[in-house]
């Protein structure tokens, strides 16, 4: 009986836009224009015919002519060229180096660029040079680059077809690239599949002639079942980040190449719902509440990442119990939040805003008058966390005597004197500032009561959480000169946008600082929290480290070299480790590595095994009961 042989597969790669991040001759003109006074001009003259070549718009061959004529370039210049190419291949195209090398023998990398730069750059990543198909530049006497070999099929229209004919490759053939001339060798039958590459640059005529749209090599390899540097391309994961985060933290996630949605403001529980669907990443800051309802719509959630400090906001029992971990920001805006207390306490001890107002309206009022020095005054801090224990440094600094009070033991820093209650605290310090987490139990601590065992004409700030104030408590405080100054940053309802109205009793109180929820709204803060919280959810994503987790047990974990990892969560009950070893015992699996960790809920599971293993393993793994959830990772 015959067998019939299997089919030889053939990859045709564009080089420019592809198999690097940019045009070459665009690169070229920077390099080869500098110093002419037109520079500028030139290179988006450049740009614009190279965009109007490649959709498609005139023929190549007169899209080369007038680009190498404006480009007034020199062999010279090719060194240099070599060396930022070298700098600029794709990001994907990188990560799958040894798809490259190994399958060497049948890729082709045919471009309308020229050999004298792109072979150096491919080769480098395992093509072989017979396989790169490219023009020749045209050089006079002095190495000026004149023009281009027109013998040579590519400087044609048409060329890449001609091309592939030429070669007469039997078997299947993907052509992958980002231009119109890509797609042309698909129209004229000598290929089975055209890819549309849009991880650098998206042309709407080409990608609507594609027969699937790769934004990587990472979905071209995985939609064809090919040996691949990810398991899932991130291109497939959706990340949507709520409430203005920081523009490094979608950088950051683009970067790595997901598909990122971003919303300004903050979404309701019935908007979460509807957006929260096929993400696998949500980033939001303190007023979008996940509610378990939300999360039993989020069908493919992994991770969140709150980029604030608090995460009560955030269902983390119901979070725990689908497999979701989630990470805050517990340091990064700490000094600014202690900055704007600092600041408020000296306008307000110094009765600084109603002077203020005052001078707006005219009236000169100089006087000493209800206007103190800090220096030598008590200050009590409740809590005494990240921002109360700097708070007190720095308030020690000035003069300060300071107090604290917190219901976890905590070691004092510098003079600090820990309080035995909360009572205790209130009646001896002339300021007090809140610094608690927000937990349901922590609503209205501070309420009439409270407010009658300070001391009269108290200044008193809330920086923390909303509602752990009783505001008509406070407003009937500062009307009875209770409290002498108040600064609030924190409401029990704020509006979700800009373009709402701030309802509250506070408005017009005399000598009050209100500020709109931005004790961490810096510049700096929000970098910092930008860069912070996207990298403990990469690190989770890539590598499945969960250390700085609120909620899942933390591992820091190696880097993955060499191995499948296999994440496996579980409820924390006896028995399942031994379960996952017998598997692996089963299928004689060599185990390069293994780390457990749990918490009263859950536990965490993670195995670096041999990458040759049955399909069967990942299905009796998945299949294990009280797992919760399973990922797989190389």
């Amino acid at each position: 009986m015959l067998t019939k042989p299997i089919e030889q597969t053939y990859y045709i790669i564009d080089f420019d836009s592809t198999f690097t991040k940019v045009e070459a001759l665009d690169v070229l003109g920077e390099i080869s224009l500098i110093g002419r006074p037109d520079r500028d001009d030139v290179l988006d003259q450049i740009k614009a015919i190279t965009d109007r070549g490649m959709s498609g718009e005139i023929s190549f061959t007169e899209s080369l002519e007038l680009r190498l004529n404006l480009l007034k370039a020199h062999r010279d210049h090719l060194p240099a060229l070599i060396e930022t190419l070298m700098g600029k291949i794709s990001d994907s195209f990188q990560r799958n180096k040894q798809f490259l090398s190994e399958n060497a023998e049948t890729i082709y990398v045919v471009s309308n660029g020229f050999r004298e730069f792109i072979v150096p750059i491919v080769t480098s990543l395992g093509v072989l040079p017979d396989n790169v198909f490219a023009n020749t530049f045209v050089f006079d006497e002095t190495g000026s680059i004149i023009g281009f070999d027109r013998t040579n099929p590519l400087s044609a229209n048409g060329g890449k077809s001609q091309v592939i004919r030429n070669l007469n490759l039997d078997g299947e053939v993907y052509v992958i690239g980002d231009g119109y001339t890509d797609y042309e060798i698909r129209a004229a039958g000598l290929a089975n599949r055209f890819y549309a590459f849009t991880e650098n640059v998206l042309r709407p005529s080409v990608v609507a002639k594609a027969d699937h749209i790769a934004p990587s090599l990472d979905e071209f390899l995985y939609h064809n079942h090919l040996s691949r540097s990810q398991s899932y391309p991130k291109s497939r994961i959706k990340v949507l980040l709520l409430e203005n985060v920081h523009p490094v933290a979608v950088k950051l996630f683009e970067q790595e190449g997901f598909n990122v949605e971003i919303r300004k403001g903050a979404l309701d529980e019935d908007e979460l719902i509807e957006a929260i669907r096929d993400v696998s990443i949500l980033g939001i800051r303190s007023k979008t509440m996940v509610t378990q309802r939300v999360l039993e719509n989020a069908n493919k959630l992994m991770t969140i990442g709150a980029f604030c400090i608090g995460t009560n906001q955030i269902d983390l029992t119901a979070c725990t119990d689908r497999g979701i971990a989630v990470f805050n920001a517990p340091y990064s805006n700490t000094r600014s939040v202690v900055e704007l207390a600092i600041g408020e306490i000296i306008m307000l001890i110094r009765n600084i805003v109603p002077k203020s107002n005052s001078m707006h309206k005219g009236v000169w009022d100089k006087s000493a008058k209800n206007s103190f020095e800090v220096r030598g005054k008590k200050l009590g801090l409740v809590g005494y966390g990240n921002i109360g224990t700097q708070l007190s440094v720095v308030a020690e600094a000035l003069g300060m005597e300071v107090y604290f009070y917190d219901v976890v033991d905590k070691l004092a820093l510098g003079n600090a004197r820990k309080c035995k209650s909360m009572d205790e605290l209130l009646a001896i310090a002339d300021i007090i500032t809140l610094h608690t987490d927000g937990r349901k139990e922590n609503k209205n601590i501070i309420s009439y009561r409270e407010f009658g065992l300070m001391k009269n004409g108290v200044i008193f700030l809330n920086l923390s959480r909303g509602h752990i104030v009783d505001i008509p408590a406070l407003v009937d405080a500062i009307e009875r000169g209770k409290v002498a100054g108040a600064g609030v940053d924190v409401f029990p309802h704020e509006p979700k946008t800009n373009n709402e109205e701030f309802i509250n009793a506070l408005r017009n109180q005399p000598n009050v600082i209100l500020t709109p929820h931005i004790g961490g709204s810096t510049e700096e803060a929000q970098e910092n929290i930008g860069n912070f919280v996207p990298g403990k959810l990469l690190e989770y994503i890539n590598n499945g480290s969960t250390y700085g987790s609120v909620n899942f047990p933390e591992l820091q974990l190696p880097l993955l070299k060499g191995s499948h990892r296999l994440l496996h969560i579980h409820a924390n009950v006896p028995g399942i480790l031994a379960k996952m070893n017998n598997i692996f015992a089963k299928y004689h699996i060599n185990i390069h590595g293994q780390y457990l960790k749990t918490n009263e809920l859950i536990g965490y599971v993670i195995t670096d095994v041999a990458k040759e293993y049955a399909d069967e393993v990942v299905e009796e793994l998945k299949q294990i009961d009280q797992t919760i959830k399973f990922r797989l990772l190389y």
